[in-house]
């Protein structure tokens, strides 16, 4: 099977920078069971092509990155064809696999990873937010031969405009993240509480910065690791100044996924302050690590609460500080909630999530045969 993956980006060739490690994961795993050429709209300045995990990275360079991922597409495309178009990372590449699969006449799979069917005005943010974003949205979802989404909140969205899905959960790959069981936390020993996230306003910092200016008013003994690209230029450390939180905020901009994990395994809880999420992929790493969630009501946390996470509404800082209190009080009920998580992350791990991608492909095709 030759299939064509397109997505924004999180492809670099180093591996390392500039990656997205759950779609590393999936990818190589990908590669294993077809020929697998990948089309990254945003990873390049400048045209180019090289391998990554056992496929082909077409990387469009600017400008005309669109028109240049489709030109791309099609060349590929005549050299030996496509049984399938994947479209994963928002609606720009939706957009571009539907119009390609139209003109290619392939089977086009879009699978709902971000804000594709979202609309959140006090954040700018969203697929149906304008106009155009809803249009770019009808035609990527009503030219797609399949729709996956990514948890049932999002699934729930797609249902809402009169379409079919299919719940597919991204996973993590217990080889390069292995589990290890919840533990108890040290009596005495400084809470330790971790964000990881891009900076930006999706996923609300200000609000995060908020609840553990509560917790810090309220003395409790707290260190809270932030680690995320910067996309705002300081402003949040300089909040984090204003609020008196210089000793006990701490930003480390972006990290290797081997650095995350290291911060993870000396966290007791993992917070989330997302205003929208399709997964996190974050919340199920932290939890294959043992560490549980408090977290807004959005994605896989409203799945898995109230057991396996603590959900508070979107923008409640003090919600969200109450909830942070309570399982750092009750530390029976943090592991237990850890263990609950954990099991929900193992049972929809890297491994499962591709063969459920693979069953959809097949699906797609019906009584196509796909090249060998």
């Amino acid at each position: 099977m030759k299939v064509a993956w397109v997505l924004p980006g999180g492809v670099d060739r180093s591996g390392e920078r500039r990656v997205i490690p759950v779609v590393l994961w999936l990818l190589e795993r990908m590669a294993r069971r077809a020929s697998v050429h990948v089309f990254a709209i945003q990873q390049e300045e400048r045209s180019c092509r090289y391998p990554l995990q056992g496929a082909t990275v077409h990387a469009a360079g600017a400008p005309g990155r669109r028109p240049r991922t489709l030109a791309n597409l099609r060349s590929e495309h005549r050299k030996g064809p496509f049984d399938l178009i994947y479209a994963t990372g928002g609606i720009g590449a939706d957009a571009v696999a539907a119009v390609a699969g139209r003109l290619l006449g392939v089977p086009v799979v879009v699978h709902l990873t971000g804000g594709e069917v979202a609309s959140v005005p006090e954040v700018s943010y969203g697929g149906r937010l304008t106009w155009r974003g809803r249009s770019w949205t009808r035609l990527a979802l009503g030219w797609a031969d399949r729709i996956l989404a990514l948890s049932t909140p999002i699934l729930e969205s797609v249902q809402a405009l009169g379409y079919e899905a299919v719940r597919v959960p991204f996973g993590v790959d217990r080889a390069l993240w292995p589990p290890r069981p919840p533990r108890p936390r040290a009596r005495g020993r400084t809470a330790r509480l971790l964000h990881v996230a891009s900076l930006n306003r999706v996923k609300d910092q200000q609000t995060l910065l908020h609840s553990v200016a509560i917790l810090h008013g309220q003395g409790l003994d707290f260190r809270l690791d932030v680690v995320g690209q910067d996309t705002l230029e300081g402003a949040l450390q300089s909040r984090a100044q204003q609020l008196g939180l210089g000793g006990r905020v701490h930003f480390h901009g972006f990290q290797p996924n081997d650095r995350v994990r290291g911060f993870m395994e000396e966290a007791d809880l993992l917070l989330v302050s997302s205003r929208h999420e399709a997964g996190p992929v974050v919340a199920q790493e932290a939890a294959i690590t043992g560490v549980p969630v408090v977290g807004t009501d959005v994605g896989l946390l409203r799945e898995w609460s109230p057991d396996a996470a603590l959900t508070v509404p979107v923008g409640d800082a003090r919600r969200l500080a109450e909830g942070v209190a309570g399982l750092l009080r009750d530390d029976d009920l943090r592991v237990s909630m850890a263990r609950l998580a954990q099991m929900h992350a193992l049972r929809e791990d890297a491994d499962l999530a591709v063969e459920r991608i693979l069953e959809q492909f097949r699906d797609a095709l019906g009584p196509r045969r796909p090249t060998q």
